[in-house]
């Protein structure tokens, strides 16, 4: 199953950084392959944590697919986890973590794993993936830049 993970240093708060990956509504505006993103749902479970349902439209090129997941905001961990639920894999998750690194400064930490359903579809959109995936903390960086201003 292909996987990605990385760790950086970036020049933000750890919990401005939770803040702008949990604002999941603007990933069509700066997130790669993201064409578009609904929330479903949004409600706080057992553990008071805020847990939403989205649909996100991937496309690249002729290609266009809609995946749902369950997302888990942890705040008072600085953790996010992402549960696939429905679409184009066999399975998917990914998560998130931000660990303060001084006062102005945090460890972001991105991880996935995912497994498309179909050969067909790896095989159009595998190396894409994982292109969009390696440039997806750099993209984050640059939104939390505008957001936040250079630190």
């Amino acid at each position: 199953m292909p996987q990605f993970s990385t760790k950086r240093r970036v020049r933000h708060p750890a919990i401005d950084m939770f803040d702008l990956v949990a604002d999941v509504e603007h990933y069509p505006e700066f997130v790669p392959l993201c064409q578009s993103l609904q929330v479903r749902s949004r409600i706080n479970d057992a553990e008071d944590r805020e847990v939403i349902v989205v649909d996100m439209t991937v496309a690249y090129k002729l290609i266009r697919e809609t995946f749902t997941s369950r997302v888990t905001l942890d705040r008072p961990k600085l953790q996010i986890l992402v549960e696939y639920l429905r679409g184009p894999f066999r399975r998917m998750n990914n998560r998130w973590s931000f660990t303060p690194d001084g006062e102005d400064a945090c460890i972001v930490e991105f991880f996935i794993a995912y497994e498309f359903r179909s050969r067909t579809l790896e095989f159009l959109m595998g190396t894409v993936f994982d292109t969009a995936f390696r440039r997806f903390s750099a993209a984050f960086e640059r939104r939390a830049d505008q957001v936040y201003g250079i630190a």
